[in-house]
């Protein structure tokens, strides 16, 4: 075609095509696509290393590519095609043929419609919360989204960068060249948005962005990318827009009632990268398929109600064990798909196990392609290190004052609560945030508006995430590790509380463990330290852990915590374990734990299964399977697990005999409680009178539930032959008494007959 020189498609703007050139063009729109100037038409397209490129008209006509309108010209060979097309009308559809050479000769021809013919993407209700930060759909907002515009198909990316010079979208159909698909600016919100036809699911993309001083930062990876590659790569993956096809809508209408106080609640915790390798194949982790084919029936014929997974979301280094994430809206690519997970979930729940995440919004690891000064400036974190690094882990701390960071956050915990039918998230680190001074020195920190040591804007956010959950996600367990004294942390936020439905009691974990780490010799003069947690046990609503913390960096196993000689262990074990399943609180057991893991726990291995090959480790899987039908069964030892009225110490200050007696009560009117017996030394006592209360006729039978001494379990078979009957002899403030032999180093459960 001819062109003069005063042609508006040769004359261009040439400050606007430079910076185009350069990859410094921060307003491609007014620049790119379509323009009408006088009568005509402009197009521009940016196409460097492209032999040609015609526009063309959807539909059949010469060619199977549709009507030839025009071939641009490629102004200065750089890349930059330009043309007038007089006879198409400012909003008519029109088609890029681009024509590339292809690497073994010859040429490629590409057919797609022009990324810079579309208007604004993001409608005016998603700016609006995106404004206000109350948007809690961000995956389906901002990311990559599989959506058709126009009768087009393509992704729609948007990305929060309000500091940025300019912001690309690169990936293998650009080849990662940053000068080709620029963003669009809403400068209302500082998002970026660019809709590219033609582009689909599986796609791989980053964002290339020039930061505030005019620098290429390293590629980043999509912050609320729902899917990803496998690390070590960092690529951002574009998820399907097809919803998962859940099967679980009586789980998901009943799951109020299972997750209520008065039900059970047991908890198996995993790190789904170790709980079983497979040997076979370079000891690989399993993937979601397999392991809801191996785990889902295991944690189910152990009796738990629930697994509790170490983070899956995506991270960069595998030996954090996911708590230091990147991905806080895809799952890790280490186990498969998205879909793979949903499809686990909705396995688990077909099967009657609830699934609880644990979740991090305290802190997030400073690599270079993560959200670490996203845009060029400290956009997630604080930017005073005094608030915004954590000393204890060399990681970033969230800002959770700014909305948009706090709604960043809610938006992850929704995602795998709504989108994922997660039914819980443990959230991490909790003490940390509440704590401006945690872990902290004087002049190492900064005091809140009062002067005080309190977050007062992490207290907003909890109390704000936990609302919200309660009113969109019914039935949703959020639960705390929190390791301080902090008031209210379970408690409702309308009543002061910080709103989270259960806490994890680390004052009992630290206490028990210490005791029953002890030699028997001593524990007499430590006996408060198994006494004391029920001063404070239904202060909140708690759960008793024992957790991966317990087992790792030098701690040893939970087995090799006890004293004694390797009976002695394994009878140490069998009766904490009983005692940890008949002390008010629900529970949670981390993976290894039931079977009396020799080794503490390695990420790069897996549990020592093999020990399941000799009877005494068998034993103990087998007692904690009997624990969890015993904690099921009966409703003393669930129903009232936070409330004070489910509990009497029989028996509370035995020092000198290390003997502990306590009754479990039921909430149900007519139902029976149980009595608990916990001798906590290897010494057998015979004629050990206990206080029982008067029921019905006299004597009355107390049925033996449960001896954690059984030879089944392999202990030493003492006891008292299956029941006893009471007496006429009050004892400890009871009406009548019963004597029992109590077996070293054991847990006895009874129950009154009739």
């Amino acid at each position: 075609m001819n062109h003069t020189i005063n042609d508006p498609a040769i004359d261009v703007d040439r400050q606007k095509r430079d910076a185009l050139l350069a990859g410094r063009l921060a307003d491609p729109f007014s620049f790119l696509g379509p323009h009408r100037i006088g009568d005509k038409l402009v197009i521009r397209t940016f196409q460097p290393g492209a032999r040609a490129v015609d526009i063309v008209l959807p539909g059949a006509g010469i060619s199977d590519h549709g009507e030839l309108v025009e071939s641009l010209l490629n102004l200065d060979q750089s890349g930059l095609f330009v043309s007038s097309a007089p006879m198409l009308a400012a909003d008519q559809a029109y088609l890029l043929r681009i024509t590339w050479p292809a690497p073994e000769g010859g040429e490629l021809v590409q057919i797609t419609e022009d990324p810079y013919r579309f208007g604004l993407l993001l409608g005016e209700l998603d700016m609006h919360l995106l404004g206000e930060g109350t948007h809690r759909e961000l995956g389906r907002c901002l990311g990559a989204n599989p959506m058709t515009i126009d009768g087009v198909a393509g992704t729609r990316f948007a990305v929060w960068a309000p500091n940025a010079q300019r912001v690309s979208v690169v990936g293998d159909f650009n080849q990662w060249d940053g000068r080709r698909h620029p963003m669009r600016l809403r400068m209302e919100t500082g998002v970026w948005e660019l809709f590219i036809p033609r582009l689909g699911a599986g796609a791989r993309y980053q964002f290339e962005i020039v930061g505030i001083d005019g620098n290429v930062l390293p590629l980043k990876a999509d912050p609320v990318a729902r899917a990803t590659e496998a690390p070590p790569s960092t690529v951002s993956i574009v998820a399907p827009a097809t919803p998962f096809q859940w099967t679980d809508e009586q789980w998901m209408r009943d799951r109020s009632r299972r997750h209520s106080l008065d039900a059970p609640l047991s908890i198996y915790e995993v790190h789904a990268g170790s709980w079983l390798r497979n040997p076979e194949e370079g000891g690989r982790n399993l993937n979601w398929h397999e392991l809801g084919d191996r785990l889902i029936p295991y944690a189910l014929g152990m009796g738990f109600t629930h697994l509790e997974f170490l983070p899956i979301m995506e991270h960069p280094f595998g030996g954090s064990w996911g708590y230091q994430p990147l991905g806080l809206f895809a799952p890790s690519a280490r186990f498969g798909t998205p879909a793979a997970f949903a499809s686990f979930v909705d396995r688990c729940h077909a099967a009657g196990l609830g699934v609880i995440l644990d979740w991090v919004p305290a802190h997030f690891p400073s690599d270079e392609h993560g959200l670490a000064r996203f845009d060029g400036t400290a956009l997630y974190e604080h930017q005073d290190p005094r608030e915004g690094y954590h000393q204890d882990w060399n990681t970033l701390i969230y800002n959770l004052g700014r909305k948009e960071v706090s709604s960043f956050l809610i938006a992850s915990a929704l995602e795998w609560l709504e989108h994922f039918h997660v039914d819980g998230l443990r959230v991490d680190a909790v003490a940390s945030m509440l704590y401006r001074d945690y872990s902290r020195k004087p002049g190492e920190w900064v005091p809140n508006v009062h002067g005080g040591r309190e977050n007062l804007e992490a207290v907003a956010f909890l109390r704000e995430l936990n609302q919200v959950v309660r009113q969109r996600c019914p039935g949703a367990l959020m639960i705390a590790e929190e390791s301080t004294a902090w008031p209210g942390v379970s408690a409702p936020v309308e009543e002061g509380g910080l709103g989270f439905t259960h806490k994890w009691n680390m004052g009992w974990m630290h206490d028990s463990l210490h005791y029953a780490s002890l030699d028997p010799l001593y524990r007499s003069h430590h006996h408060n330290e198994m006494t004391f947690g029920l001063v404070y046990a239904f202060s909140e609503k708690f759960v008793l852990p024992i957790s991966h913390d317990e087992v790792v960096h030098g701690k040893g196993s939970l087995l090799n915590k006890m004293p004694g000689d390797d009976w002695q262990k394994l009878a140490n074990l069998r009766a904490y374990l009983g005692f940890m399943w008949t002390h008010p609180g629900k529970k949670l057991l981390f993976m290894g734990c039931e079977f009396g893991q020799m080794s503490e726990w390695n990420h790069d291995g897996s549990p020592q299964w093999d020990l399941l090959d000799q009877p005494a480790h068998r034993g103990v899987q087998r007692l904690v399977r009997d624990l969890n039908r015993l904690y099921e069964g009966e409703p003393a030892l669930h129903e009232l697990d936070c409330s004070p009225q489910g509990f009497e110490w029989v028996i509370g200050d035995d020092a000198a005999n290390s003997v502990f007696a306590f009754l479990r009560k039921p909430a149900s009117q007519g139902a029976a409680p149980v009595l608990v017996v916990v001798n906590m030394t290897p010494v057998v006592r015979h004629g050990y009178r206990i206080g029982v209360p008067a029921y019905g006729r006299s004597p009355t039978v107390w049925r033996e539930l449960l001896n954690s001494d059984a030879e089944v379990y392999g202990g030493s078979g003492v006891g008292n032959a299956g029941a006893v009957n009471s007496e006429p002899h009050p004892a400890h403030g009871q009406a009548q008494s019963i004597q029992l032999s109590l077996p070293p180093l054991s847990v006895l459960v009874f129950k009154p007959e009739g």
